[in-house]
């Protein structure tokens, strides 16, 4: 690449950060995290942990954010300056590259301006058609979400899991605590098809599976004012867990299983050593639940199957994985495509979410 080129690359990068930092508002954020301050130093802060946890992952997570702005600013005001001189060095070269990269990365979240994109995840993976084979199909997919969150160094926590009779998971929720964790899985709801040669069967046939995966937005009350659960409008259950916790968790019913009668959602939660937090963790699940149907809702009125919010239905495949007679595996909406199946299993799926966060951007700009 020429001088010409470089300086032309430079000014390009410098008109699109000013577009993205004026309508972020870094005034208004500097001023937020202020409030952050001032209440994380209040003698009663700590009293309430969870939501004092809560709070400083918020605090965190803006404060990232406005380092980057800060940085991604100073950085291309000294290459700016630079991109002035005759003779450019091959250092400057590197820095271009380096800030393109770092501004790509800015930019894409900058992108996930949903209402609650900026929240924990709750994930959801449940076994459809293919008996066994669906079921260890569930742990494949938990395994590869798992690992792509450790690569984010994003926390995950087991809700809920239903282990197959012979092997694999019936149906996991998991729960994805990191910066903007809901707005990059949402993309991810929907069906998964994988076909491969059955480990389960000698013959080693052909096999299809099926997995429902389901991204909701961890929700608190506060979150969700629309949202309302009456008391009456509620079935509880209490049971010994089955997930590990030692026998402490197992001589009590720790375990919540939790019925919202009007719309017959039935979620629940047994993870934690404690009835009450399992009672936290579904009421939660059921909020945010009530809130996709919402958003069902809505989306059904306009009619329009291509917006921002896509339902994670049996019908909505999104990506099939095929591991025989090739592999490959191709993203039905964006076109994304690898024939590193072994990779993408390995939870290396950046390519695939951030092509559908770009695909739902443009979609969302179109209508």
């Amino acid at each position: 690449m020429n001088s010409t080129e470089l300086k032309t690359k430079v000014d390009r990068l410098a008109e699109e950060f000013e577009d993205i930092k004026n309508s972020l508002n870094l005034g208004n954020k500097k001023l937020k995290l202020k409030e952050f301050e001032i209440k994380s130093s209040a003698s009663d802060f700590w009293n309430d942990q969870e939501k004092a946890r809560k709070l400083m992952q918020e605090f965190g997570d803006l404060k990232n954010e406005i380092d980057d702005l800060e940085t991604i600013s100073s950085n291309l005001e000294t290459l700016l300056g630079l991109a002035k001189e005759d003779t450019l060095s091959e250092d400057f070269v590197n820095d271009v590259d380096k800030l393109e990269k770092k501004f790509e990365k800015f930019k894409l979240k900058s992108f996930l301006s949903g209402d609650y994109d900026s929240k924990n995840a709750l994930v959801a993976i449940h076994a459809g058609q293919g008996g066994t084979e669906a079921m260890d199909w569930v742990s494949m997919l938990f395994r590869m979400y798992i690992r792509f969150c450790e690569g984010k160094e994003w926390k995950t926590e087991t809700v809920e899991v239903s282990g197959g009779e012979e092997a694999g998971i019936k149906s996991t929720t998991f729960k994805v605590e990191g910066s903007y964790a809901y707005g990059y899985l949402k993309g991810e709801a929907g069906t998964h098809r994988l076909v491969r040669q059955s480990p389960f069967n000698a013959d080693k046939l052909r096999q299809t599976s099926f997995a429902l995966v389901e991204v909701l937005p961890e929700l608190e009350e506060t979150d969700s004012p629309g949202i309302q659960i009456k008391e009456e409008d509620l079935e509880w259950q209490f049971f010994r867990s089955s997930s590990q916790g030692g026998q402490n968790v197992q001589k009590v019913s720790t375990a919540v299983r939790l019925k919202h009668v009007p719309s017959r959602i039935v979620v629940t939660a047994q993870a934690e050593r404690y009835q009450e937090q399992n009672r936290k963790i579904a009421l939660n699940l059921l909020r945010a639940k009530l809130w996709i149907l919402e958003q069902t809702r809505k989306e059904n009125e306009k009619r329009d199957l291509k917006g921002e919010y896509k339902p994670a239905s049996w019908g909505n495949q999104i990506r099939s994985y095929v591991l025989h007679p090739y592999k490959m595996v191709k993203d039905l909406r964006t076109g994304v495509e690898t024939s590193n199946a072994e990779s993408v299993l390995d939870g290396n799926i950046a390519d695939f979410i951030e092509a559908e966060i770009i695909s739902g951007l443009n979609n969302k700009t179109i209508n």
